[in-house]
């Protein structure tokens, strides 16, 4: 979907990845999904001629995050929600805060619904005022930490834009590779909250689809509405119960705790280069700013390296790159020819 203003917004990191790259282009932690929870999904699949229930998986959700299965929603992917969204609620003015993730645009024009931006800034590190919003906007998207920025946005900044008429989608899918998840707001009680998780990204199910909504009775039930039948499959719920456990929770705290040191030594290598970054990078990848981003975009993929690129991206252009943060021997080997490219 390229709008009139050039952005394409069903672009995706996924289109950047080739067969013999390494890729950096995707926000999927290395090495997943680990063993155990092959072992545990692919259990799951002699249960394939039943249709899927989703009981013992709301309830594992709902426990993980503290809160009553009715506030639970199980869906195909975050992608999922962000169309039930666009289907469930008629908002007169859908304000998308950028840049971040294209989809929940795409989502909400597809549904016909005409979709005002917010324009965070690079010279402010992409720090989010609540101010910008509209206060006549009555649906607010925003993701926190936000892709592609990677900057993390305080909670409080964010229960400022709750409103009695107003539909507040935040989306978390990156929140679990913050260490402690300081600035959630999944176990908030705050009027028309939706919060959108993933299990995407920590856990490596991409081609799994596995996400939640996490929202009053009221708003779960009005999306559900919407929703088609068994729309989560069999191996998708025993993933949902697999990650929601002691142990898988155990496994994402370090793995938010590596990434820290994986994305400071990725900084580290970046800052001898003429680059530059804006903001507090707090996800499982950084947005920088170069020169001849498309040409060096490029070179790299010719060098056995793809990464994302960032003009597809409202309020960034032709000269942002989206990097994943990799284990360090990755990132020394992007490094090298990173360095040799930039001279």
């Amino acid at each position: 979907m390229t709008q009139p203003d050039g952005f394409d917004l069903d672009h995706h990191g996924d289109l950047e990845v080739g067969h013999g790259l390494v890729d950096l282009a995707v926000n999927v932690r290395a090495g997943t999904p680990p063993a155990w929870l092959v072992e545990e999904i692919g259990a799951s699949l002699g249960d394939l001629a039943s249709y899927p229930r989703q009981d013992a998986a709301l309830a594992a959700v709902a426990a993980r995050h503290q809160r009553d299965p009715g506030q639970i929603l199980l869906t195909a992917g975050a992608a999922e929600a962000f169309v039930l969204i666009a289907r469930a609620f008629r908002p007169k003015h859908p304000v998308v805060v950028h840049p971040q993730f294209t989809e929940p645009e795409a989502a909400l024009r597809s549904a016909g619904h005409l979709v005002d931006r917010v324009l965070l800034s690079a010279a402010d590190g992409f720090v989010f005022d609540p101010r910008a919003v509209p206060a006549d906007a009555d649906l607010v998207v925003i993701g926190n930490p936000t892709n592609p920025t990677s900057v993390l946005h305080r909670a409080d900044d964010l229960r400022e834009l709750a409103r009695p008429d107003r539909i507040l989608v935040v989306d978390e899918a990156f929140m679990d590779a913050v260490p402690g998840e300081p600035e959630s707001l999944v176990g908030a009680s705050i009027p028309g909250l939706v919060v959108i998780r993933s299990l995407t990204k920590t856990w490596g199910l991409a081609g799994l689809r596995v996400g939640y909504v996490v929202a009053a009775p009221g708003l779960i039930e009005q999306l559900a509405a919407v929703q088609a039948q068994w729309p989560v499959s069999t191996p998708a719920l025993a993933a949902a119960i697999a990650c929601s456990n002691e142990r898988a929770l155990a496994e994402a705290a370090q793995a938010a705790e590596d990434l820290t040191h994986q994305r400071a030594h990725l900084l580290a290598g970046l800052a001898s280069t003429r680059v530059t970054t804006y903001g507090v990078a707090r996800g499982p990848f950084v947005l920088v700013h170069v020169a001849g981003a498309a040409a060096l975009r490029e070179q790299l993929r010719e060098r056995g390296f793809a990464v994302r690129r960032g003009d597809t991206f409202p309020g960034l252009g032709p000269d942002w790159l989206r990097i994943a943060v990799r284990p360090e021997p990755v990132t020394d080997a992007f490094l090298k020819v990173w360095q040799d490219l930039l001279g």
